[in-house]
């Protein structure tokens, strides 16, 4: 009989103590959704409380909420609607559709990396030269077609309001831009972060929280000056080493990683951009903090075909999982230009900056006013629409088609130069005008649960500890009476109380042996249990036993809730709470 696997483990602890578990279990359960329990829903949020402690208010970075439903014009702007497709097959006895380059991959034996270079032809070809069969029934495929994997709606009652659930958070943070920096006082660099849902329609998700269609996602997009891409920062983690796979070995054949130093992977070009190395050494440090060690970290650089269509330069940060090898669990790209310029031609809206220097430039600026009495005229009931579209129009667009054909087509009106005055203003500028790029740094906030989970998983004999960081506990505390009589679970409620409302989370439990009890809360990884006993009442002392060591040391309640606080802040080890103990 095969061993369970970890991932097997971590999830039969997860179900049974409340992390997380499939949602709707009573109606046969949905793939790709999940429900979090009490621990889970705290542990996800201390993770990306975290984030904001590492990311956002270390750096003085900024954090917003936008919808999660957004117009479809932001996602056809975007580009999202015309690449957020993947390769699909459906079988034609069962019906169950599947990604076909995971098929390819799993039943063929071709690399992920051939895979998702083919086209569908490509892909039907070489399924077909391999026999792939569907997994599931042994049935034929059909012909693979492309798949959709955003949710579409419609906004209220009208059907050609075409909307999107968002894959990603980051178009929230793009569309809001120029506010956001007005609100940022005309400063570059400016960070902006959202961390909220995102949903993605995936075809046949197979792996848990690894794999959802719904999923909390961190996304941090980075603004600053094209001209001036140099991060002041830098000294702080030029020394950091980390183990990456540049494209050019992948290009190789090989997914070795090298060991190299922050400051001699931008020196050798292998990342392109210094606020880009800046983000992926936080990473690393991030991941390190939810106990992931260094040798179980890399960074494998995306290649060409590979990268998402809006970057120009992007890595994976991988951690290695026991079921799955390495796993993504976060993306840093550079973005360039790209969002803010599509979403600038798009919505007539300009999104360029302005930045004063010592230069002077003089241009003209172009403009169309519509004449309102001539379009009243000649468009009677659709003026006021005819000059919103003029409005909106590129005047140099405009203009030219009028020099050139003597008429502009706007969605069937033809535009006279009668209807129109082209005016011009020249306007001198002690500086320049441009697009921001962007660096962004995304992590997966449902897959780092899971990673914390898997990392802190261990067992001493018989016994399941969860080795949680710390400070990462979603229960950081338990006061458990010795026995429940003789006064003790009166005093251990008032100990329970006095923590409570020191603001720690803690737990009273009186349930059972104390030796039961300590097991409950180390497999929960809880990773301080205060013990009150008969000694209590005579001194008004506690026992504090560690989760991890089960060594225990002896302090004075009064100490504890400064104690404790400074433990959780890693100022003071579990050996410093107090004097060694021993049992009488």
């Amino acid at each position: 009989m095969r061993s369970p696997d970890k991932y097997e483990l971590v999830s039969e602890l997860a179900r049974r103590r409340g992390f997380f578990w499939p949602a709707c279990e009573i109606y046969g359960g949905v793939s790709g959704f999940i429900a979090f329990g009490q621990l889970g829903t705290v542990l996800k949020r201390k993770i990306e409380d975290k984030f904001r402690e590492r990311f956002l208010r270390r750096l003085g970075l900024y954090e917003i909420e936008s919808p999660i439903i957004l117009p479809g014009r932001v996602f056809e702007a975007s580009g999202h609607v015309e690449n957020f497709k993947e390769p699909m097959v459906e079988c034609t006895r069962c019906k169950r559709k599947f990604r076909a380059d995971h098929l390819l991959q799993e039943s063929a034996g071709i690399s992920s990396t051939e895979a998702e270079k083919m086209t569908l032809e490509e892909i039907g070809e070489a399924m077909e030269s391999r026999g792939v069969k569907c997994p599931e029934c042994g049935g034929d495929l059909a012909e693979p077609r492309y798949f959709l994997t955003m949710f579409q709606t419609t906004i209220g009652p009208y059907a050609e309001a075409v909307g999107y659930g968002r894959p990603e958070a980051a178009q929230g943070i793009f569309v809001e831009f120029r506010r956001l920096y007005e609100q940022a006082r005309e400063r570059l660099p400016m960070g902006v972060a959202q961390i909220g849902h995102a949903l993605r329609n995936e075809i046949s998700p197979r792996q848990g929280p690894i794999r959802l269609r719904e999923f909390t996602i961190i996304d941090l997009e980075f603004f600053f000056d094209p001209e001036k891409p140099g991060c002041p920062l830098l000294g702080e983690v030029e020394n950091e080493v980390l183990r990456l796979i540049p494209a050019e070995v992948r290009l190789k054949g090989s997914e070795e990683p090298i060991e190299i130093t922050v400051k001699e992977a931008l020196e050798k070009g292998y990342i392109k951009m210094e606020w880009l190395a800046f983000f992926m050494a936080l990473a690393k440090r991030f991941l390190v903090e939810l106990g992931v060690p260094e040798d179980k970290q890399r960074f494998i650089e995306k290649l060409a075909w590979e990268r998402a269509h809006y970057s120009a330069q992007g890595f994976d940060q991988e951690v290695y999982l026991d079921r799955w090898g390495w796993t993504e669990v976060s993306g840093h790209n550079y973005r360039t230009d790209f969002d803010l310029k599509s979403h600038m031609e798009e919505s007539g809206v300009d999104m360029r900056v302005f930045k004063e220097e010592g230069r002077v430039v003089e241009r003209v600026e172009t403009s169309v006013k519509p004449k309102m009495d001539v379009i009243g005229r000649d468009f009677r009931g659709d003026a006021p629409k005819v000059a919103r579209l003029i409005s909106k129009t590129s005047p140099e667009e405009l203009e030219k088609s009028l020099e050139e054909r003597g008429f502009y087509t706007l969605e069937g009106y033809k535009i006279l130069p009668s209807h129109v005055e082209i005016v011009r203003k020249k306007r001198v500028e002690r500086g320049r005008r441009f697009v921001p790029h962007v660096i962004e740094p995304s992590f997966g906030s449902d897959r780092l649960v899971y990673v914390v989970l898997e990392y802190a998983y261990t067992k001493k004999g018989s016994r399941t500890i969860l080795k949680i960081p710390r400070d990462l506990a979603p229960i950081e505390v338990a006061v458990l009476p010795l026995v429940s009589r003789d006064g003790l679970p009166e005093k251990a409620r008032e100990v329970h109380s006095t923590l409570i409302s020191e603001g720690f989370l803690a737990e009273y439990d009186e349930s059972g042996s104390i030796g039961r009890r300590y097991a409950r809360f180390d497999e929960v990884g809880t990773p301080i249990c205060i013990t009150v006993d008969y000694q209590t009442l005579e001194d008004e002392t506690v026992t504090l036993r560690d989760r991890d060591t089960w060594e225990q040391v002896r302090t004075e309640i009064g100490r504890l809730p400064q104690l404790l606080r400074e433990y959780f802040r890693w100022e003071r080890e579990f050996k410093d709470l107090g004097t060694p103990y021993r049992k009488p």
